[in-house]
């Protein structure tokens, strides 16, 4: 059970920096917007990448036709330069220092007239990341668009540091802040405990035995929870944080169980000789999770007081990964027919209510997919012609955006 556990280690990905647009339908139809610096006294190289962060995310909000070209400009000036005088909307924000604070102003222009104003103070510049995509937030729910709250959200990765060592980093959806919570040794597998997001659980390797783990990002508290031979990987949380699922193998084979935080007691969730990993809360008290009891990783559902087990996917072999937001599940299938030679790996968007299945990728290999909490978006890595990058998926948009990555090896995320 020990090479099960490696193999799912062995899932590995690199780093990310700025969005490009992967699939792009419609954009005629959607306003124009641009991006002005208007900081006084500051660092250049920061303005720029606040810059460069700003664009990503009105890219990846899917409600404009960003323009991409860096232009300066004069807060206080009341209209907009001449470059942009056919743009629809402009957002210019202005950097500037106040008794060792950064504070950050905000307009938003349309027609050479300030329609939206925002002001942020932010103790620690090196967090802007996440001050550009709580402006981001805001502007889209200006707009009356979709709420997009999911691109404030923290990331968590745990990432290889070398032969047997990892470190558990928190970052922002684009990769671009990194801050190391959790080093030395192997820890893997890190999942949010809840939606506060100051805790968090993971696997650590203690002796050759996988240990469940609790850590506090503020408390720096580092509880044991329990241990099991083989394997022991907390793949999803309820939405309350009252629940985990985890995947365990006492008896050899890994099944998947329930655990009850304030109990602290488990309960066996499937029970087949073979493989049952990877569970995923669904809607009306079921899981969906990975099995091999077709010969091949196939999806799968049951309910977690029933015994009976349904066959989700019928479209597609090899289908290791999965994740589930009420009534919908993405999967990872391969796409071609030999296992041995080189492979797609696409994921598809299929519904427990419908025969209802939805392509979401194309090309390459595409992996690890994950549902933002609202189910609006998905995020996952691809892998095509030797370069590797993270994904998000619009899915109501249908629109799909890469941020390439850059060094290092990621072996699991969570948001």
């Amino acid at each position: 059970m020990r090479a099960i556990f490696g193999v799912l280690f062995l899932s590995l990905l690199l780093w990310g920096s700025d969005a490009t647009i992967e699939v792009r339908k419609g954009v005629d139809a959607l306003p124009s917007i641009a991006v002005e610096d208007a900081s006084v006294d500051y660092k250049k190289g920061l303005s720029k990448r606040f810059f460069r962060v700003m664009v990503s995310d009105l890219n990846v909000l899917s409600i404009f036709n960003v323009e991409r070209e860096y232009v300066t400009a004069d807060f206080n000036d009341k209209s907009v330069p001449t470059v942009h005088k056919k743009i629809d909307y402009i957002v210019r924000y202005q950097l500037r220092e106040e008794k060792g604070v950064m504070v950050v102003k905000v307009n938003l222009f349309n027609n050479d007239k300030i329609i939206h104003k925002l002001t942020y103070r932010i103790k620690n510049p090196k967090q802007y990341v996440f001050l550009v995509h709580t402006i981001a937030a805001s502007l889209n729910d200006f707009m009356g668009a979709e709420p997009a709250d999911w691109i404030k959200e923290k990331v968590l990765i745990s990432r290889t540091t070398g032969p047997g060592r990892s470190e558990i980093l928190v970052t922002d959806y684009t990769l671009s802040y990194q801050f190391s919570v959790k080093r030395n040794g192997l820890n893997v597998f890190p999942k949010w405990a809840d939606k506060s997001k100051k805790y968090f659980y993971y696997t650590y390797l203690s002796h050759g035995v996988p240990e469940l783990r609790k850590y506090g990002i503020y408390d720096k508290s580092d509880k044991f929870i329990m241990k099991s031979d083989g394997m022991m990987v907390c793949s999803d949380v309820s939405d309350d944080g009252k629940k985990l699922l985890l995947t365990m193998a006492p008896h050899g084979q890994p099944d998947i169980y329930e655990y009850n935080v304030a109990s602290k007691k488990k309960k066996r969730i499937t029970k087949y000789s073979g493989i049952d990993v990877n569970g995923q809360y669904m809607a009306d008290g079921k899981i969906a999770f990975i099995s091999n009891r077709l010969g091949y990783p196939n999806v799968f559902s049951k309910k977690i007081t029933g015994q009976a087990t349904e066959q989700m996917v019928y479209v597609g072999k090899s289908n290791s990964a999965c994740t589930a937001h009420n009534n919908y599940v993405i999967y990872k299938a391969r796409e071609s027919a030999n296992a041995f030679s080189k492979n797609t790996f696409n994921l598809h968007l299929i519904s427990t209510k419908t025969d209802f299945i939805r392509r979401l990728t194309v090309t390459g290999i595409n992996e690890q997919p994950l549902f933002s909490r609202d189910g609006t978006t998905v995020l996952f890595v691809k892998k095509y012609k030797n370069q590797s990058s993270i994904g998000v998926i619009r899915l109501n948009q249908n629109k799909n955006y890469l941020f390439p990555l850059k060094g290092g090896a990621i072996q699991s995320i969570d948001w």
